[in-house]
């Protein structure tokens, strides 16, 4: 339940409340209060607060809101037909069956309750006698009927936006995952092959193994905080030009690949979301030039303008045509960070002639 739909939930909780105060009220100030219908009117607001107010994940459940929702229209029946001054009590109501029960129901508790209503007022024995009783029917009945449009359009609303959450938290998953766990693993792999190529020198599958297990751990620290939807790790602990000289120095280490680390214009902090695309885009891009491009040298290159922030990620590694299917969720994930802050990605390339990286998000 989002923030907007529990204030629309709150006002109309609180207009039923306040309408069958009223009514009660109304009944003290005429004279025509009774015990018996100040018990059920209190009975009514107790059975409100205990069974739909405290139980608001329950909300749209046909089992039980429809049995109190019957219950509520019972009580209203019996005020309404003891005392006349509970009719405003009604119009607190018609909201509740498009609250309480999901989809058809909800039209069916309506109907229901404007016959309960209409019975209740004595205007079902008067339709033959006052021409004007119609006009009562039809002002409520149109009234319910928008009260009920805009309660389902809130309602509709906020499932929408639950269901956008849901894949909005997918695809960042999806994308954290692929920035820890799967360039972690990537890692190690490239280590414990190293090693297993160097079984005979016991020196140099000591390092790789070292080297695999730094890379075990910093990845499930990575994940860790990936999954409590952190800053990543670096970032804490410097800012983005030394975090991008730290990742570069760590992957050239793992890799056995140099790679050197430039800085043009004035360094500024930036919003969270856009120095972590960066990181991440660097993170991917070395990757792939170690994983993919088998490149001896790789380079990165941090760009603070006035209206902008780039990241070029290069290396001379076997390159690849850009404009064939891709595999893999790197590039599709990093586009999708960067579209999040309004920036871009674009990648030129050509077999031979290494890759280029260019990760531009506008900062004005």
């Amino acid at each position: 339940m989002d923030a907007e739909e529990e204030r629309w939930l709150r006002a109309f909780h609180l207009l039923f409340l306040t309408c069958l105060g009223i009514s009660a009220g109304l009944s003290l100030t005429r004279g025509t209060a009774d015990p018996l219908s100040l018990g059920l009117a209190a009975l009514m607001a107790a059975w409100y607060a205990v069974f739909v107010l405290r139980r608001p994940a329950l909300l749209e459940k046909l089992n039980p809101m429809g049995w109190h929702l019957l219950v509520l229209i019972a009580l209203l029946f019996v005020l309404i037909s003891r005392d006349s001054a509970y009719e405003t009590a009604l119009f607190g109501m018609f909201a509740l069956p498009y609250v309480l029960v999901p989809g058809r129901w909800s039209y069916l508790g309506a109907a229901l309750l404007m016959l309960v209503a209409t019975v209740a007022t004595g205007q079902l024995e008067r339709i033959g006698e006052d021409p004007s009783v119609f006009g009562f029917l039809f002002g409520n009945t149109a009234l319910l009927i928008v009260i009920g449009m805009f309660v389902r359009r809130i309602l509709q609303h906020s499932e929408q936006s639950r269901a956008v959450g849901m894949l909005e938290e997918r695809a960042r998953l999806a994308r954290e995952i692929h920035d820890t766990l799967a360039q972690g693993f990537s890692g190690i792999i490239a280590q414990l092959e190293a090693a297993e190529q160097s079984i005979d020198d016991q020196r140099a599958v000591r390092d790789r193994i070292a080297v695999a297990k730094r890379v075990a751990r910093d990845s499930l620290n990575e994940a860790r905080r990936s999954v409590e939807a952190l800053r990543p790790e670096p970032l804490d602990r410097a800012p983005l030009p030394e975090a991008l000289a730290s990742v570069a120095e760590r992957w050239s280490a793992a890799a056995g690949v140099p790679v050197t680390v430039s800085l043009d214009g004035e360094p500024r902090r930036l919003p969270v979301d856009v120095e972590t695309t960066l990181l991440r885009a660097a993170q991917e891009g070395l990757a792939n030039a170690g994983r993919h491009a088998g490149a001896t040298r790789a380079a990165l290159t941090l760009s603070y303008m006035d209206d902008e922030v780039t990241l070029d990620v290069l290396d001379d590694g076997a390159g690849f045509d850009p404009q064939l299917p891709v595999r893999g969720y790197g590039l599709t994930a990093m586009r999708e960070r960067a579209s999040r802050s309004g920036g871009t990605v674009t990648v030129e390339s050509a077999p031979g002639e290494g890759t280029t990286l260019c990760v531009s998000i506008p900062c004005a």
